[in-house]
């Protein structure tokens, strides 16, 4: 399969022929699915805390005595019952991330890419550079490749461009070697470079 490939005014200049294996029927899903699933997860903080009875703090001090007050017996202050007391089963400080393998990770990654580029959502250009980091320059160049809605830029980290482009609330930047299937899945359009592109075509033919 061929991507058009555009200079900054929006007009086509070339092809460039896919070199990855497409998948072209249903699958990978369940890879998309597991990939997903584990980068949201490892995204969760995981830092909720809360203190036992052991770990609160006050005496171990018997409030008052067994018998003879009328009142309920108690033989701590830090009883989970007492108001300031400890938490019975509180959540404790843990790590959420899942582990699949790379197989998956890169299997993931190819179904991901093929279906955005079956859909005509994947965007082609030789280079992206700015002269200054101005985000007049750089909108220009959005509303010129026609792309409309949430858009991924996958491109060489470059000063100028992300300067230019940190101040459009839709867009957002990566580089071919960060690039995942939680990135890819989404915004509504992806912008490469052509430099970009051949990096993650190469992380998709690796065995």
């Amino acid at each position: 399969m061929k991507i058009a490939i555009k200079n900054l005014k929006g007009k086509n200049q070339g092809e460039l022929e896919v070199k990855f294996e497409m998948i072209e029927n249903g699958r990978g899903t369940q890879a998309v699915h597991d990939a997903v699933t584990a980068y949201r997860a490892a995204q969760r903080s995981g830092t909720a805390c809360t203190k036992t009875a052991g770990e609160v703090q006050g005496s171990n001090k018997k409030p008052w005595k067994q018998k003879g007050t009328g009142r309920a017996r108690a033989g701590s202050v830090r009883s989970p019952l007492w108001v300031g007391g400890g938490v019975v089963f509180g959540p404790k400080p843990r790590d959420f991330s899942k582990t699949i393998s790379k197989k998956t990770k890169q299997l993931a990654l190819r179904k991901a890419l093929s279906e955005r580029i079956k859909l005509g959502d994947v965007v082609i250009v030789e280079d992206l550079k700015l002269s200054s980091p101005k985000t007049k320059e750089f909108s220009g160049i959005i509303d010129a490749l026609e792309l409309q809605g949430t858009t991924l830029i996958v491109a060489a980290a470059d000063k100028n461009l992300t300067l230019a482009s940190r101040n459009i609330s839709y867009v957002t930047m990566t580089t071919g070697d960060l690039l995942n299937t939680y990135d890819i899945l989404r915004p509504d359009k992806l912008l490469f470079t052509r430099s970009a592109f051949e990096t993650v075509e190469a992380r998709l033919t690796q065995e």
